[in-house]
């Protein structure tokens, strides 16, 4: 049976999360990204971060070990430039509410960044970048309340560091909505732009998104119907996944990158798959019951979590199951509850 990363010409692989967290790699991730490269299987990093170009992330990527050029690296602050060309002139100004992730990808498409009104912008654009003040959150508030387009990279409510779930992009689009109540045209996943960026970047015919996220990676790939590995590295947790609605869940589940050398079989998840290896589920009058056959690892903790949301998604609303919790404890992963919202 092919594995994923021979099914698939292009893995578009979602970065914060998946291939590191903060600074440092996500286990098994450049091992696993080298094995699927040798399997066939194209790579683009494709991160609603836009904090940084692409260079700069690509150099990242190899410090942590693996090999990839800058043009293999789409960034949600290319999506929002290419968004941007589309509706403004050749050298255009516009205000960065953000870094040089946005700043390098405006000026690839021929417009002009500018750090404040004075600088005649005909838009503004926002994306995360750590050094975003008050001050320049007031200066695009000013831009926003005086009618300029307003274009975010993402807006992600979190992102995820070494010490925990910090707010992201999401928080800081927030401010500037409350203050103007407007809302901008957002560029990044689950939007359309980003896959749209880089499906061109990366020439890719039959893609596979891989991500962490059920709000951005998953719902964007359903959004453009593309199939989606979704792995367990990064902000998801097995709850939300078991309680996931029809748009945010993935077509296959991994416990990491390692997942792109299984075959398809092996790793889908869909509604009324309730069995997976010696695992099986059901719902009984409306409570979960999980099933081992004879023999069945009981460490297998995917096969029962993959088992669980078939037979979870098979109802009419997962979230009103109960005994998910215990179950998924009883199997031994870590239950608490969802960073991306209620289900």
């Amino acid at each position: 049976m092919a594995s994923l990363a021979e099914t698939y010409d292009v893995a578009l692989v979602d970065l914060d999360g998946v291939v590191y967290i903060g600074s440092g790699p996500v286990d098994h991730a450049a091992e696993a990204l080298g094995k699927a490269r040798a399997a066939g299987m194209r790579l683009a990093f494709v991160t609603n971060n836009a904090a940084r170009p692409p260079q700069a992330v690509a150099e990242h990527l190899v410090r942590l070990g693996i090999a990839v050029g800058s043009d293999e690296v789409v960034t949600s602050a290319q999506a929002a430039a290419r968004v941007l060309a589309e509706m403004l002139p050749k050298g255009a100004g516009v205000l960065v509410v953000g870094g040089e992730g946005l700043v390098a990808a405006l000026q690839e498409r021929g417009l002009r960044p500018v750090g404040d009104l004075a600088g005649d912008p005909l838009a503004v654009v926002q994306g995360f970048h750590p050094d975003v003040d008050w001050r320049l959150l007031a200066e695009g508030s000013f831009a926003v309340a005086a009618g300029l387009p307003w274009v975010a990279s993402n807006t992600d409510r979190t992102l995820p560091t070494p010490r925990g779930t910090a707010p992201g992009n999401g928080t800081l689009v927030d401010a500037i909505r409350a203050a103007t109540g407007r809302a901008p045209t957002v560029a990044g996943k689950p939007e359309p732009p980003m896959h749209r960026e880089a499906v061109l970047r990366s020439g890719a015919r039959h893609p596979l998104v891989v991500g962490d996220r059920l709000d951005t990676d998953i719902e964007g790939a359903r959004r453009v119907g593309v199939d989606s590995l979704l792995v367990l590295t990064g902000v998801t947790d097995p709850v939300g996944l078991v309680r996931a609605p029809a748009a945010r869940r993935p077509t296959y589940v991994g416990s990491d990158l390692r997942a792109l050398g299984e075959s398809a079989d092996a790793v889908t998840v869909r509604a009324g798959l309730a069995r997976c290896g010696g695992a099986s589920a059901a719902v009984e009058g409306g409570q979960l019951v999980v099933r081992l056959s004879r023999g069945h690892d009981t460490t297998a903790k995917l096969d029962i979590l993959r088992a669980v949301c078939g037979a979870a998604w098979a109802v009419d609303d997962p979230v009103t199951v109960t005994g998910v919790e215990t179950v998924l404890a009883e199997a031994g992963w870590s239950v608490h509850p969802s960073t991306q919202g209620p289900y």
